[in-house]
């Protein structure tokens, strides 16, 4: 990626160099340097405080009550592993705090549960069913708050940046559910070349 970006800029100067406009190329990159400068700073002041109400909500215990509350749900949708599998309790955990904008509470609880799910998988080098979904639905980033964004919005100066909060949580629920059914889909094809080549080799 790095290398993609470094050419874009070369690219950049050399046409502008070419078309006359190399003053207007350097220009567009101080401006953007600044912007970018400005934007960070801005973003300091929101992220805290967002980030401040969902340590909050963290430490009162409230995302562990969704976080249970979600547990049943989590069963249902991995019915491949046993009941009290521990790997459970890590998928509601992260899913909840993913929702609510704690991607630094969500990340342990993500690898956590990979690892259980990989225990789950008996040491098989292929990824489980189970593994698909979870990575599934966790790529789709299902938000009820989409923090980073607001916090962009802001520093941009965007008049209502709140707006975007009902638009962010229909598409992530799209994306969320898809992810799902996507993930069931193949589950049921893989299950069905396993028996069909079970056949085969009787």
């Amino acid at each position: 990626m790095n290398y993609i970006f470094y050419a874009l800029i070369v690219i950049s100067i050399i046409i502008g160099a070419i078309n006359g406009k190399l003053q207007d190329v350097v220009n567009s990159i101080m401006s953007g340097a600044e912007l970018s400068v400005k934007i960070a700073f801005s973003l300091i002041g929101i992220m805290a405080f967002w980030l401040g109400i969902m340590r909050i909500a963290e430490k009162s215990g409230l995302i562990k009550i969704i976080s249970k509350i979600l547990k049943p749900i989590t069963k249902i949708l991995f019915d491949e592993l046993p009941p009290e599998s521990p790997a459970i309790g890590d998928v509601a955990m992260n899913f909840t705090a993913n929702a609510f904008g704690l991607a630094n509470a969500a990340t342990p609880f993500g690898i956590k549960a990979m690892e259980e799910l990989k225990k789950e998988n008996l040491g098989q080098n292929t990824a489980s069913n189970s593994m698909c979904l979870f990575l599934g639905m966790n790529t789709a980033g299902f938000q009820l708050i989409p923090t980073t964004v607001l916090a962009v919005l802001v520093g941009i100066g965007y008049k209502n940046p709140t707006e975007i909060i009902a638009p962010t949580f229909i598409v992530t629920l799209i994306a969320f559910t898809s992810a799902i059914i996507f993930a069931k889909i193949g589950a049921k094809i893989s299950k069905k070349v396993e028996e069909f080549k079970e056949v085969q080799n009787d």
